[in-house]
């Protein structure tokens, strides 16, 4: 089986423990396991955040309203990625990791270069929303991998590792997006999207072997299905810890609807857009890092906890300035900054405890538990961003609520003993 240590050493000198329980030994070499996990990740997030800054000149393009339709491309392709977990998932567990990968990264290039192609606001969402459910098959399936390599704290280090280098995208992603704007039209959006599924999909087909084992296969049928749905929905920790991750992404799904409103009609500063955002995301990244070296000494409750705590405060704090009159831009960048990061903290860790005590069922858990975080989530971020009223607060009060909502359910799930080390 080799020592994690000596795997995870690769990447630097990280304290891990010995006694951590471990299923497998990454297929391929650490430093090249992580940033492929994080590149397939990435995907889904790149059919967002590239769109921000082309929302409005896609919605006047088209014919429709730029804040009343323009989120709609938003949400449909969320509510796809959601809905489309559930379909990959039974498929990952029978059929292994590999074949269900190809398919979905296939049918996510093929959908954005029809989008690319659209000169309907329907048939766009439409290939949205079947985009959507195609890239779904990345997260299930990496989520899965980890789970078949990795298992307790060595599983949320790896994860958060993965989180890290995933983190570049929404960095750089709007910067992108805006980039290519200006060279061109809209359009050329959905064609680099394609572009870089096909990198992921040739990376993937040449490097990363099959990871579920062939004894460990699950039947493809209704009655097995439903099993492991009613399995991950009854583990206390699983369907827990899900809960308060699902609210947490509505918080942040919330802010991806704002966000371009807010630099427009608030601060007044749309060409700032990419910068604003790189500055929040870039501490996500920061946080995921910092998690990887703590969390096998200081334990992933903590963390987590300790981080909705923070994150509380945090966007309290930016409702409280923006009640008292104008919030400065600066005020606001350092308040999401630091909720970002306690998002991180928090949404990574809990994610790994979601998923500890789901290991034979990997594939079917983490696509019911990605279609609930994802759609639930979607449908809280499309309730934020419609909410907008030409001020920060809703997207404030709603981080305020998923803070307090995610302490109050683990402090449910773990029967009052919060911030132990465990």
């Amino acid at each position: 089986m080799g020592d994690l240590r000596g795997r995870l050493g690769h990447w630097g000198d990280m304290p891990v423990s010995n006694d951590i329980p471990v299923q497998d030994t990454p297929p391929i070499r650490l430093v090249e396991f992580v940033p492929l996990i994080a590149a397939l990740i990435s995907l889904g997030a790149l059919g967002i955040d590239t769109m921000l800054p082309a929302l409005p000149d896609i919605a006047r393009r088209l014919g429709v309203d730029a804040i009343v339709d323009g989120p709609l491309i938003l949400t449909v392709f969320v509510v796809g990625l959601g809905i489309g977990q559930l379909i990959h998932g039974p498929l990952t567990d029978r059929f292994g990791r590999r074949p269900v990968l190809i398919a979905g990264l296939l049918g996510y290039i093929v959908c954005n270069l029809l989008a690319g192609l659209a000169n309907g606001f329907a048939l766009l969402l439409a290939m949205r929303f079947i985009s959507g459910l195609a890239v779904a098959a990345s997260r299930v399936v990496t989520i899965a991998v980890i789970r078949d390599c990795f298992s307790g704290r060595a599983m949320a280090q790896v994860t958060s590792l993965a989180f890290m280098v995933f983190m570049a995208v929404p960095i750089v992603a709007p910067s992108i997006g805006q980039a290519i704007l200006l060279l061109g039209s809209w359009r050329l959006i959905f064609e680099m999207i394609a572009a870089a599924a096909l990198l992921c999909l040739v990376w993937f087909v040449l490097r990363m072997p099959e990871t579920l084992r062939p004894e460990n296969r699950a039947p493809l049928s209704i009655r097995s299905t439903v099993s492991g749905w009613r399995h991950t929905l009854r583990d206390r920790y699983s369907l827990g810890y899900m809960i308060a991750a699902l609210i947490c992404q509505g918080a942040i799904f919330g802010y991806l609807s704002s966000i371009q409103p807010i630099m427009e009609h608030v601060f007044h500063r749309p060409g700032l857009l990419g910068m604003v955002f790189a500055a929040s995301a870039g501490t996500m990244a920061v946080a995921n890092l910092l998690n990887s070296r703590i969390v096998i000494h200081l334990g992933m409750r903590r963390i987590s906890q300790v981080a909705l705590v923070v994150m509380i405060v945090s966007s309290g704090t930016g409702l409280a300035v923006g009640s008292f009159g104008d919030e400065p831009l600066l005020v606001f960048v350092v308040v999401q900054a630091i909720t970002m990061a306690c998002f991180g903290l928090a949404t990574s860790n809990m994610s790994a405890m979601a998923m500890e005590n789901m290991g034979e069922i990997a594939g079917i858990a983490s696509s019911v538990q990605g279609f609930f975080g994802i759609t639930l989530g979607g449908v809280i971020g499309w309730a934020i961003g419609r909410s907008f009223n030409g001020t920060t607060a809703p997207m404030h009060l709603g981080f305020l609520i998923a803070g307090v909502a995610g302490l109050g359910i683990a402090a449910i799930v773990e029967r009052g003993r919060l911030f132990r080390p465990s």
